[in-house]
């Protein structure tokens, strides 16, 4: 039973599904990207180039923080996904309402992570002293409103589990106006400090949050959220745990290897620390379809597995892969070419912008390889099978990534080297997700668990 609000993937042509829930997903990245991007050029153009650095090289480890519960609000939205595909509606709410308990919490534990241990972090990442306490403040603030991130990611996985996808993009068009004027009136107005940048996105995030949580919470719908049932199941929190640590050592492993390579940015100053970070705003275009694609897939398999419509889930996996590498390197060639202009957007140095030309450069090219192995990872996360890409990411992208950069480092100091170490270990998951889909079943994950339960319920029954 599919509402005006929600969306039934196992009927109807796959590629119409999946491009109709991808397109208000790619939106939403658009717009949140396009707001990041311009925290970055109003902090530039209006402070400096040591401002400018703070934030831009923020992602990483703001990323590193919060990468565990976005995976583990993935790997709820599985099973929700799932639960929803079955037409297990009881099932379904008790998994929504676990997963908001555990957004609390992780809420609460964010905030004191954050305030409390961003000076240690930031000085063991080797940041340069000049930009230190921009970046302090600019964190500390940022993670005093980090519940409305949190909660935000929680309840938008939620939605597209049900195949909304909608409803975030609205919500974010919002907070995305409400931060740039902000950052306007708060900078540019007011001639605050960094820190008030980081003060405008915690508002707007909070906002959408806020949005979202009032639509979810309206009786009479199949995912309707009731702050009286909000509690941790204790079958639900397995369930979750079993989807969702492997996606969350996953985003964490991504986010521990970037922190170390912004750290070995950072050794060579200011000048790369703004390039580089003006780099990776402009990189967040790159990603744009492959997020919206991978959440597609994964929402399109969980719920198809869940009707047991194995050929449907196959083909709508085919389409989506095919189409977001192909969406990616374009926007990787497009990168490549106008990456002095893009970047000199940003960062007013030439010593700065030629170093984030140079990351660009690099890296651009190789966007294919990025982009297939996150939808193939989406494809196994969505086919009950998280544990798969969370080994790949913890072997390649994590210990190989790591052992380039360590040896790289120490033998050849130069900037150039650092920037391959990415094109090299996506090159590598490329290669094992390929024959990994070609000679794997791994249409039947979610069979094999529900068969585990049954034979473990029939047992105790006996």
């Amino acid at each position: 039973m599919a509402t005006s609000n929600t969306k039934d993937m196992t009927k109807g042509s796959p590629w119409k599904l999946i491009i109709t829930f991808a397109i208000p997903i790619f939106l939403s990245n658009l717009f949140q990207t396009l707001y990041n991007t311009f925290d970055s050029f109003i902090v530039g153009r209006f402070i400096n180039d040591d401002a400018l650095a703070a934030v831009s090289s923020s992602g990483n480890l703001i990323f590193l923080f919060t990468s565990f519960f976005i995976g583990m609000f993935a790997g709820a939205g599985t099973i929700i996904a799932n639960y929803f595909g079955r037409k297990d509606y009881d099932n379904m709410s008790r998994a929504i309402h676990t997963d908001v308990a555990i957004a609390l919490v992780a809420s609460v534990f964010l905030t004191i992570l954050g305030v409390v241990f961003t000076p240690l972090v930031l000085k063991a990442m080797g940041t340069a002293p000049e930009v230190l306490p921009n970046s302090i403040q600019y964190f500390r603030w940022y993670f005093f409103g980090i519940t409305g991130s949190v909660m935000y990611n929680c309840l938008n996985s939620i939605l597209h589990a049900v195949g909304n996808s909608r409803r975030g993009l609205y919500y974010l068009i919002i907070s995305s106006i409400l931060n740039v004027s902000l950052d306007l009136l708060f900078i540019a107005g007011f001639k605050w400090g960094v820190w008030s940048a980081a003060l405008a996105t915690s508002i707007s995030q909070i906002i959408s949050a806020l949005l979202c949580l009032g639509f979810l919470t309206k009786p009479g719908t199949l995912y309707a959220i009731s702050f009286k049932k909000i509690r941790f199941h204790r079958d639900m929190i397995k369930s979750i745990l079993r989807f969702g640590v492997p996606s969350g050592i996953q985003n964490s492993v991504i986010g521990l290897a970037n922190v170390l390579v912004q750290s070995n940015i950072n050794s060579f100053g200011n000048k790369a620390m703004a390039g580089c970070g003006s780099y990776s705003k402009l990189e967040g275009f790159a990603f744009l379809p492959i997020n919206c694609f991978s959440l597609s897939i994964s929402t399109f398999i969980s719920q198809n597995l869940g009707a047991k419509e194995y050929e449907r889930a196959k083909q709508g996996a085919t389409f989506g892969i095919i189409t977001s590498v192909l969406m990616s390197e374009i926007i990787g060639v497009i990168m490549y070419l106008g990456a002095p202009l893009s970047i000199s957007w940003f960062a007013s140095d030439p010593e700065a912008v030629a170093f984030g030309v140079q990351q660009a450069r690099t890296v651009s090219l190789f966007y294919f390889g990025l982009s297939f192995s996150h939808c193939v990872s989406a494809v196994c996360r969505g086919g009950g099978k998280p544990t798969i890409p969370m080994l790949v990411m913890l072997i390649d992208w994590c210990f190989i990534r790591i052992l380039y950069i360590t040896l790289i480092m120490h033998f050849r100091h130069e900037i150039g080297y650092l920037f391959w170490a990415y094109p090299i270990t996506w090159g590598i998951s490329t290669i094992f997700y390929f024959f990994y889909l070609i000679f794997s079943d791994w249409v039947h994950g979610f069979d094999k668990i529900e068969e585990r339960k049954m034979a473990k319920q029939k047992s105790l029954g006996d």
